[in-house]
């Protein structure tokens, strides 16, 4: 795994470099603020590092992918991610009834622009591993790892986002209080959005290892803050586990 990493580290380019530099700053800080300032400036960290995220994975596929596909995956992914949250929050369809708090802002239709950002963040990595673990010539297969991928996330998430009120079930699940039908709703809608990405846009050779990459720091990083920081121990393991078997199983098929 560390020679995978070298090699990733290698390949970014130096725009990639500064904003996974700045990225990783603003996540190991998001502790501090909150220490700092009180309870609530962690959602400034918290959108911060998603900017700066996008920034560097939006800078990775900008290496491979032909300007007019790199802005059309730029738009469609948070579109479509908007999409699904501005129709699930009215109808429970397909995460389960749900809304979001005015803490995050700004918002469009009662959904925080930073969270379809958010999914355009961690998309391409989950289309990565897809890529390394089954190929890119079985888009069905290919489509339903990538979706599993990004799905594994949202086990380390979507505790924590409750735990600091950023949305509220309205019926408490089996999952730390999330319900089990927001993972399938997150499968079949990652799993759809990347659908329609493979068969609009021939993405062709992602910078596979550069995005594996992005997605091992969030493994890591989440582990260690929910274990550590944020008191949500239960997450952190079930999360460790799935994105970290993703993770070994990618890493040793490179």
């Amino acid at each position: 795994m560390i020679q995978n990493i070298t090699i990733a580290l290698g390949e970014l380019p130096l725009v990639s470099v500064i904003f996974l530099a700045l990225w990783l700053v603003v996540m190991i800080l998001v502790p501090v603020f909150k220490w700092m300032w009180g309870s609530g400036a962690e959602r400034v960290g918290i959108s911060l590092g998603v900017l700066f995220q996008v920034a560097t994975v939006v800078a990775l596929l900008a290496v491979t992918l032909q300007p007019p596909i790199l802005l059309a995956v730029a738009v469609m992914v948070p579109l479509l991610g908007w999409l699904s949250e501005f129709i699930g929050c009215r109808t429970g369809v397909p995460f389960g009834p749900y809304n979001y708090t005015e803490v995050l802002q700004p918002q469009l239709g009662s959904v925080p622009v930073i969270i379809p950002l958010a999914w355009l963040m961690m998309m391409p990595p989950a289309w990565a591993l897809a890529e390394i673990l089954v190929g890119d010539s079985r888009p069905l297969l290919f489509a339903l790892t990538a979706g599993v991928a990004f799905t594994a996330w949202d086990l380390f998430l979507d505790p924590q986002m409750v735990h600091w009120d950023f949305w509220r079930w309205h019926r408490r699940g089996h999952y730390f209080g999330i319900p089990l039908i927001n993972f399938a709703g997150w499968l079949a809608v990652s799993t759809l959005i990347t659908a329609v990405i493979y068969a609009l846009l021939p993405i062709g050779s992602l910078p596979v290892r550069a995005l594996l990459l992005m997605y091992a720091i969030t493994w890591i990083l989440e582990t260690i803050a929910q274990a550590l920081f944020w008191n949500l121990r239960g997450s952190a393991a079930v999360g460790f586990v799935a994105m970290g078997a993703l993770v070994v199983a990618a890493t040793a098929a490179l």
